[in-house]
């Protein structure tokens, strides 16, 4: 299996991630590697990547989530290729279950599940599983009635290297919303492709806090549609968050000198 984790201007949670994963890794040995793409990053992202042994960095200068997932995939050996944002966390027994799945499941090209948002209030995250619930059943009846689609979270699945490599990889005419919806649609038409809420991932809010809650479903919503039925996101320019958070930090370095 790769591990491939896309990260621009991560420096603050990449660890946690890079851990997270080389805790349930380290028995496997040379069966799984760790990929950083560094992505155009102008913090320590790349140091601290570099700090940890067996952890490969690939610099990929041109920004956008689609040029460093498929950046990650090209340097990348594994049958199995993970998909991991950098302020995301596994949850207790990910792997193995993604190992058990695909075992099993010869059929299975993508496997993924939901975001856990460890940085909400539990009132919060009673809207998030509501919001997935939701989502599940439109998914359902794309997948299901209309045939036209499936699901995965980004940040949070799983692909065999056979089938990405089948389908052409990523498609970097889409730089974020719609990105997973359709690497869903392609690989839909190729294998299984499924979506449990027993893959669960830790994953940072910040999004969600800066942007809003129902800002942020909203436009989930309308890219998954529009993905789905026309092959391309409805909205094409997006915040990045990261951008915002090292502009900030900078001016508070700069006050306090």
């Amino acid at each position: 299996m790769s591990f491939v984790v896309p990260a621009y201007n991560e420096e603050q949670y990449l660890p946690a991630c890079v851990e997270s994963i080389l805790e349930q890794t380290r028995e496997l040995g040379d069966a799984v590697e760790i990929i950083v793409v560094n992505n155009a990053s102008s913090d320590r992202t790349r140091e601290v990547a570099l700090g940890y042994p067996g952890v490969r960095v690939v610099d990929e200068p041109r920004k956008g989530l689609t040029y460093a997932r498929q950046a990650g995939f090209a340097a990348s050996t594994g049958d199995l290729i993970a998909n991991v944002d950098a302020d995301s966390r596994l949850t207790p027994g990910w792997l193995a279950q993604v190992l058990e799945a695909f075992a099993e499941e010869p059929k299975l090209v993508s496997l993924s599940g939901p975001f856990v948002y460890y940085d909400l209030t539990a009132r919060q995250r009673v809207s998030v599983r509501v919001f997935y619930a939701a989502a599940f059943l439109v998914y359902a009846v794309n997948r299901y009635v209309l045939r036209a689609g499936s699901m995965v979270q980004g940040g949070n699945f799983v692909l065999r290297r056979a089938a990405l490599e089948g389908i052409g990889g990523f498609n970097l005419a889409i730089s974020f919303y719609g990105e997973d919806t359709d690497i869903a649609r392609r690989l839909n038409r190729v294998g299984q492709v499924r979506f449990t809420f027993d893959l669960k991932m830790f994953s940072s809010a910040r999004r969600l806090k800066q942007e809003g809650m129902l800002t942020v479903a909203a436009r989930y919503t309308i890219n998954y549609f529009w993905t789905t039925f026309r092959k391309r996101p409805f909205t094409e320019e997006y915040i990045d968050i990261r951008e915002q958070v090292v502009g900030e930090r900078l001016i508070a370095e700069q006050a306090e000198s």
